[in-house]
């Protein structure tokens, strides 16, 4: 069962600006936070920002000042909004939520990922 739809992704140039959407389904319940990870080939998949529900957010410190996560709780989606791109920035990008599915036990739920590729 698909739980999380990510989109948004694509190719821009350097300097450019992308926006991912990430909706979660309604099988997900009690949903506490949010967030953005990436992934490039060969290494780890690491933290890009975090959003709770109280709207509390955390950023990776490559994406502080260029990278802007919001929620929009009533359609359970977490957008990222990303500014002055790099070619550092190119990987796939995943959606998480921290919930349930109606049995009230928290676990991590992801996206099936979406790349974004910056050209130089």
């Amino acid at each position: 069962q698909v739980h999380l739809v990510e989109s948004g992704g694509g190719v821009v140039q350097s300097g450019g600006s992308l926006r991912l959407s990430c909706a979660a389904s309604r099988s997900i319940f009690n949903i506490s936070a949010m967030g953005w990870y990436r992934q490039v080939p060969g290494k780890q998949r690491e933290l890009v920002a975090t959003i709770t529900g109280g709207s509390k957010t955390t950023y990776t410190e490559s994406a502080k000042g260029r990278f802007t996560i919001s929620r929009d709780g009533a359609k359970n989606t977490v957008y990222l909004q990303m500014n002055s791109l790099k070619p550092e920035d190119t990987a796939v990008y995943y959606c998480n939520a921290v919930g349930d599915v109606g049995d009230y036990v928290e676990a991590t739920y992801w996206g099936q990922g979406t790349q974004v590729t910056v050209s130089s």
